[in-house]
């Protein structure tokens, strides 16, 4: 796996805080320490946490690009893969929110084929109250009404729109949107929008949800603030551990 660090970083940051630049030469200096205000703590735990978003390789692609992510592509690294632009990941996630935030959640399917994305599933749908599928997609699982977990999503959120590629056919037979976290070599001629993202990676995926949960929360009103977002759940919480053999 590439390191993150190779492609620019995009994430407009925000200092907050700073006096202005014509500060009165007339005042006298204060003899007591400079006091950090909560905004400047905010700026300074916002960096921090840009920084590890970008420390988890949520930007780095795969060799491969096809022509429907060319879009969200910025570069290709010097180990060739490429990377996405992560200010377009950003982006697309509070779309993604906004749009979550108006369907009814328990409506919400949030589907996962992969290993990796099972953690960062179970912990999103339960911190807003979307519903998971995990796992092999059942076919007919949204289109075949006499099986028994049959159901009528308003919004399907795929990790891949590969590896789920039934969830998503059945979602287009059903006439429902699809949200899908996709690769530099990704197709999504049928996702109606895109979250460009690492989606093979454990902390990478971990990373995705975890914003998606984060924006998602603040639309319902759940939290207001990183921290609050960050006392509920850290990016940690959203991984899928490795199970080591003993």
């Amino acid at each position: 796996m590439s390191n993150p660090e190779d492609g620019p970083d995009n994430i407009d940051e925000t200092n907050a805080g700073i006096e202005d630049e014509e500060e009165k030469e007339t005042e006298a200096p204060s003899d007591s320490p400079p006091v950090e205000t909560q905004e400047g703590q905010e700026a300074i735990d916002t960096d921090n946490l840009e920084k590890m978003i970008l420390s988890t390789g949520i930007r780095v692609g795969t060799p491969v690009k096809t022509k429907f992510m060319a879009p969200f592509i910025v570069k290709a690294n010097p180990e060739g893969l490429y990377i996405l632009d992560i200010s377009k990941t950003l982006a697309r996630v509070d779309v993604a929110a906004k749009f979550i935030g108006r369907a009814n959640i328990a409506k919400v399917a949030v589907t996962s084929a992969r290993e990796y994305g099972k953690t960062p599933v179970e912990k999103f749908c339960e911190l807003t109250g979307a519903t998971p599928i995990l796992g092999r997609f059942m076919p007919g699982t949204f289109t075949n009404p006499s099986l028994p977990d049959y159901m009528e999503p308003e919004i399907v959120v795929v990790t891949d729109p590969q590896a789920d590629q039934q969830a998503v056919l059945e979602s287009t037979r059903a006439g429902v949107p699809v949200i899908a976290i996709a690769n530099s070599d990704n197709v999504t001629a049928k996702v109606d929008l895109v979250i460009p993202a690492n989606n093979r990676g454990r902390k990478a995926l971990a990373t995705v949800y975890w914003l998606l949960a984060r924006e998602v929360l603040k639309k319902q009103g759940a939290i207001k603030s990183d921290s609050e977002m960050l006392e509920k759940a850290s990016i940690d919480d959203f991984e899928t551990k490795l199970v080591e053999e003993v």
